[in-house]
């Protein structure tokens, strides 16, 4: 690590304050886009959408109260149904669905590393970085409830995995395959991290609806903290990128319905 570990810290410390921060804006402008896709049509008044408005976003509270069944939350006909009458995601809500995929792919990575750091098969793992690695995969874990309780809100179900990015799975896993001690698994990370920020960044202008927008670019920042600290853990400073860019951005179309 070319960091200490307490510079590590402060920097965690930091990065929990900017995340915390984020949150009650989010809550309203998530709440904001739930009441404007169903002023579209797209998503029907239920008590799902109530628990959405009312704020009840993270923690799973939302997604618990109301599990997956969607049978009753349809959506009305402006969105297109496959051969099979299965309701489709079209517009923003792909874009919902595309970020919710990729913070459960950072959630699901970063606790396979952590996994492995507790059974030793990643050595000499600082405090300081498993810390951290915690407190990123909460993060991810929060925008990820934020995103699908959209998803839910408008009557679909909740992404909770990769398998419709099927590019982003297989760089995980391919990855993940080659990682055998702290740096791999940093690099691994950066690159995740690297692809959320600049999908993150691409989004503000892929998405229409305002709220989703907002939340966006409320969740961008802390994205990018997370490849800061992640490229002082590797000694790369000055970090490589000044501005953040689109570059390396997964697009909607990487999102594949079954």
């Amino acid at each position: 690590m070319q960091i200490s570990e307490s510079e590590l810290r402060g920097m965690t410390a930091d990065l929990v304050d900017r995340h915390e921060a984020t949150l009650p804006a989010m809550r309203g402008n998530l709440a904001q886009m739930v009441s404007n896709l169903r002023d579209k049509g797209l998503a029907a008044p239920s008590r799902r959408g109530f628990l959405v408005g009312s704020g009840v976003l993270f923690g799973g509270l939302a997604l618990a109260a109301c599990g997956s069944d969607n049978s009753d939350d349809g959506a009305s006909g402006t969105t297109d149904n496959d051969a099979s009458g299965t309701k489709k995601l079209e517009g923003d809500l792909i874009v919902v669905a595309l970020a919710a995929g990729l913070e459960i792919g950072a959630v699901n990575t970063y606790q396979k590393v952590l996994d492995a750091a507790g059974s030793g098969a990643i050595k000499d793992v600082p405090p300081a970085v498993a810390t951290f690695v915690q407190t990123a995969q909460k993060q991810h874990l929060d925008h990820a409830d934020a995103w699908n309780s959209v998803l839910t809100g408008a009557g679909f179900a909740a992404v909770k995995d990769t398998t419709n990015l099927p590019s982003v799975e297989k760089l995980i896993n391919d990855r993940l395959a080659g990682v055998k001690d702290a740096a791999t698994a940093a690099l691994l990370a950066l690159d995740l991290e690297n692809i959320a920020a600049a999908t993150y960044f691409n989004g503000i202008g892929a998405i229409s609806d305002e709220g989703g927008i907002k939340v966006s670019a409320s969740i961008l920042p802390v994205e990018t903290q997370h490849v800061a600290i992640l490229n002082f853990v590797l000694g790369k400073y000055p970090v490589p990128a000044t501005f953040i860019t689109a570059e390396g951005a997964v697009g909607p179309d990487a999102f594949v319905q079954s």
